[in-house]
């Protein structure tokens, strides 16, 4: 008999008057059935949220940060259950899975560390003859609650972005996972229920897509975090100019081969993290590379490496240890890939290898001579599949990663420590990683991206920034 999964309700367990059912991406199985909150039950948790607020601003920070502490301790003991529950709902392979749940108590960790250490800043205000005898004090208070948005590709490490910088701070927080992977989530409120935080202070809420607009619209959530799409990230932007609005939106990130990279040992590098990081997640990943930026000196040699590591990578069932490349989150995505795929080779792109579906399974794929007015040109495949290009100079090369809306990371390939710095100077990105493809991501270092890829950062501390706002307090007739 299939489980039906309760949602959490300011706290504790609740179940709706209706269920929705999450199925395997790689085989279609029923995986489970979820509960879906009514709307008095959103309206409770909504009320619970906004009453607690005050309190839970107040509340010791030792008592935040040894919440936060457990979270990432049971996920730690927790592992390989939740990292076989992200495959089972998500399709990514189990050595991703596995990796995604370590990062989330490392999330939630870091979390805990800095709700211990956010301490403020004073400053003495007599360093003019007005301020004599007044010194100041700076905290950080919560914006109020948190409506926090979750997509499908990382279920619960987004998640963990989210809840963890809100609990840090003291901020109440109503989490909406993606309707296709909800159980990581709902399993991270059974953690979150075992801790002492608040009757209110968090709740998990399923609620349907079509439901959203009016959430996203209630003054009583003045922020909102939402990772997802570009379309609709600005479509809530757009709905709700006055409030307080985080967006992790998507990417076309480009890897960029210089010519000073050239031994054996290093395009062997950059052609192996190149194929890797194009296919992971099944390419559902915002910094998954999607273009190859290769110096004409290295282009040929590169190419060559890239499609044979690529041809290398294991595809097939994601609960096998042995898989690199699984399916994606359900066959319209696999499709949509395939027709993005199909646009560019009949405007004129060669296949390397790849280019083929199998129901939700895409094979990995590199493309060359993708024409500028191919949809894969400009826009985010979201899928294993990348394009090759060859340029002249390093001007040529980063003006062609600065040639797109998008902007959140780029990986560059030199040894040259004053190109590192031009890269970092010139490109129009979020990120920039030197000597490795652009899908690298530590969970505590300032993540988000500019133009199309969003507005706002994530990454534990400036999450935190991001959902508070500074309150000065100002003391006078001081003898400093």
């Amino acid at each position: 008999m299939t489980t039906t999964h309760d949602f959490w309700l300011a706290g504790r367990r609740a179940s709706g008057d209706g269920d929705f059912e999450v199925h395997h991406p790689f085989d279609g199985r029923l995986v489970g059935k979820v509960s879906i909150p009514t709307d008095a039950q959103v309206e409770e948790a909504l009320d619970a949220a906004v009453a607690v607020a005050p309190a839970f601003a107040a509340t010791p920070a030792h008592v935040r940060a040894t919440a936060l502490d457990h979270v990432s301790k049971r996920l730690t003991e927790r592992a390989e259950e939740i990292a076989q529950l992200i495959t089972a709902e998500n399709g990514k392979p189990i050595k991703w899975a596995r990796g995604e749940v370590g990062r989330a108590a490392s999330v939630f960790r870091w979390a805990a560390e800095e709700a211990r250490r956010t301490n403020g800043e004073t400053m003495r205000l007599d360093t003019d003859p007005g301020g004599v005898g007044r010194f100041a004090v700076v905290r950080r208070f919560p914006k109020g609650v948190v409506l926090g948005i979750a997509p499908f590709n990382f279920p619960l490490n987004l998640v963990a972005h989210k809840v963890a910088p809100a609990i840090a701070v003291g901020a109440p927080i109503i989490l909406k996972p993606a309707p296709s992977t909800p159980l990581s989530a709902l399993v991270l409120g059974e953690i979150l229920a075992e801790t002492d935080l608040p009757a209110g202070s968090w709740s998990v809420l399923p609620v349907p897509n079509e439901k959203m607009p009016a959430l996203v619209q209630d003054s009583r959530l003045p922020v909102i975090s939402f990772t997802g799409s570009d379309k609709v990230g600005y479509q809530i932007m757009d709905s709700v100019p006055r409030k307080h609005v985080t967006l992790e939106l998507g990417g076309n990130a480009a890897a960029v081969v210089l010519a000073d990279w050239s031994s054996e040992a290093d395009l062997e590098w950059a052609a192996t993290r190149i194929a890797t990081f194009s296919n992971y997640q099944g390419g559902q990943s915002c910094i998954s590379v999607q273009r190859v930026i290769a110096d004409a000196s290295v282009y040929d040699a590169l190419a060559e490496k890239v499609v044979a590591k690529v041809q290398t990578q294991v595809t097939g069932n994601p609960a096998d240890d042995a898989t690199d490349v699984g399916p994606l989150v359900d066959e319209n995505a696999a499709k949509r890939v395939e027709a993005w795929v199909e646009d560019a080779v009949a405007k004129g792109a060669k296949v390397l290898t790849g280019g083929t579906r199998d129901g939700a399974n895409y094979a990995p794929t590199v493309l060359a001579e993708v024409p500028d007015d191919a949809i894969l040109a400009t826009a985010e495949v979201f899928g294993p599949v990348l394009s090759l290009h060859k340029v002249d100079s390093t001007d040529e090369a980063f003006a062609a990663v600065n040639d797109s809306n998008f902007g959140l990371q780029a990986g560059v390939f030199t040894r040259d420590v004053q190109l590192a710095f031009r890269a970092h100077r010139e490109l129009e990105v979020g990120g920039v990683i030197i000597g490795d493809a652009p899908s690298y991501r530590a969970d505590q270092m300032p993540y988000g991206g500019v133009k199309d890829s969003g507005v706002g950062r994530e990454g534990v501390k400036y999450a935190m920034d991001d959902f508070t706002y500074e309150r000065v307090l100002v003391l006078t007739g001081l003898d400093l």
